[in-house]
């Protein structure tokens, strides 16, 4: 079973660009993971994460520039995971993510 814990440098491919970010991530005690993905724009908090073999999926909340609940699934490989970010009316963009040393 992969391990998630620990900081992890992220991009996204938006169509505003390439966002980075560095998500901290912890267990939550009786399962499951919560944290921070933090960059330019600010920091959101990781909520609803839950790690099923080497499936993580968790959920985002955006306040600004707009609204925007964002749905997140990746397989963790080790110190990667690559995935998407499901952002509902404007698609689907892929993430990627290394864990720091």
């Amino acid at each position: 079973m992969a391990t998630i814990e620990g900081q992890w440098d992220c991009e996204v491919d938006s169509p505003i660009g390439q966002q980075k970010s560095v998500m901290t991530i912890v267990s939550k005690p009786g399962g499951g993971f919560a944290g921070t993905n933090t960059g330019p724009l600010g920091s959101l908090d990781i909520t609803d994460g839950t790690l099923t073999g080497d499936t993580a999926r968790f959920r985002m909340e955006l306040t600004a520039p707009f609204p925007m609940k964002l749905e997140c699934e990746a397989t963790v490989a080790g110190d990667s995971m690559t995935g998407t970010i499901d952002t509902g009316a404007f698609g689907r963009f892929p993430l990627k993510a290394t864990r720091r040393g």
